[in-house]
């Protein structure tokens, strides 16, 4: 399935980035003009307001409609970037299993990303989220969305929804990314179904 290009796209990784099998590197492999990354200066000690301003630097340049595909530790990152910054570019963001920087312990040497933003996120947004996933329970995911005003996607057991859970290009992921796009894209319908 090929990725509708309605919009540019701009991945934000989580904790040591997205290595060669994650499903954003490949989205970005297979659509390089559409995609492009936010590389951050340290991906395995992540400091909040380091990457929440590298973050910043990215959109400050954008020139066209884009939208935000974050993952994992790259959706706090968006939900911090969204209450300090703005963007008339950014038409949305895909945040695919934000992790609990609060309540997972595998998390606490992150600083800065706790208490995570409870504020509506100003832009269309979508929580994909997995009910095994080691970084956030299923309910901690679903109050993050409805926080944040998103819609919420429970897709079942996925693990991290990442290069572990064996998904490769994540098909599954392309068609939510796609129909999140249409939704964008139709001024008449004002959240994904």
């Amino acid at each position: 399935m090929k990725i509708t290009p309605a919009f540019d796209f701009l991945t934000v990784p989580g904790l040591a980035s997205s290595g060669p099998r994650h499903w954003q590197t490949y989205w970005e492999k297979k659509n390089p003009d559409l995609f492009s990354r936010v590389e951050q200066d340290n991906w395995d000690l992540p400091v909040c307001e380091a990457w929440v301003e590298k973050l910043q630097n990215y959109i400050k340049q954008l020139t066209k409609p884009t939208v935000l595909v974050a993952h994992s530790l790259g959706c706090l990152t968006v939900a911090h970037w969204a209450q300090k910054y703005y963007s008339s570019f950014i038409k949305g963001a895909l945040l695919v299993a934000p992790a609990d920087a609060e309540y997972a312990e595998r998390l606490n040497f992150v600083e800065g990303f706790s208490p995570i933003p409870t504020a509506i996120i100003p832009f269309e947004t979508v929580v994909v989220a997995s009910t095994n996933d080691i970084y956030a329970t299923i309910e901690r995911s679903e109050y993050f969305a409805n926080t944040w005003g998103s819609t919420f996607l429970n897709i079942g057991e996925k693990g991290h929804i990442n290069a572990s859970s064996g998904f490769g290009e994540w098909e599954e992921g392309k068609k939510i990314l796609n129909q999140f796009v249409r939704v964008l894209a139709s001024p008449t319908q004002l959240k994904c179904a």
